[in-house]
């Protein structure tokens, strides 16, 4: 991670003083993610704002760009999926019986983002979690085309594809 970004932050600390922090670390320092890459290369850009908004509501906005190298479901190739995220997470303290009503009524667009009275949150876990969550669930190739498209199943192919062809067969010798 850039030198600039403590390992932990105290996100109530850091609204009270608007503070904003920029790093870039490598794609093979993310373990959870690293497990749905193809390798490790190539790197991550992001960008964390602590503010309030003209509600009061605390929150912080994450910017992340990444090239996540990814395999193809369609063609087993490798190939690189951009990744530009804004997410802004409403700040909620963790424990509070009223946590549930104050997600409620965090405005659109916001995520809820519970943090301890300490207020430690760690930027790593909050890069790491968006990039997971940007991770399409079965990755295509941009440009890759369907197999269907150049080889079409015949007819013959998808009657001997039907489990119950053979069955059909017998019911006609028995008719």
């Amino acid at each position: 991670m850039s030198a600039d970004v403590p390992e932990v932050l105290d996100a109530w600390r850091m609204v009270s003083a608007r503070r904003e922090f920029a790093g870039r670390l490598p794609l093979s320092a993310l373990s959870r993610l690293r497990d749905v890459l193809v390798d490790g290369e190539g790197d991550v850009a992001f960008t964390l704002s602590f503010d309030r908004d003209a509600l009061r509501v605390p929150y912080v906005e994450l910017g992340i760009e990444a090239q996540l190298p990814l395999l193809c479901q369609r063609t087993l190739q490798r190939f690189v999926f951009p990744v530009s995220v804004v997410q802004r997470l409403g700040l909620l303290r963790a424990g509070e019986e009223e946590a549930e009503v104050a997600e409620a009524a965090l405005p659109e667009g916001y995520e809820a983002l519970e943090v301890g009275e300490d207020g430690a949150i760690r930027p790593l876990d909050l890069v790491e979690d968006e990039l997971i969550l940007a991770v399409p669930v079965v990755p295509v190739s941009p440009g890759s085309e369907s197999v269907e498209r150049d080889w079409p199943v015949t007819a013959d192919e998808e009657a001997q594809a039907n489990p119950f062809a053979a069955l059909a067969a017998l019911k006609k010798k028995t008719d």
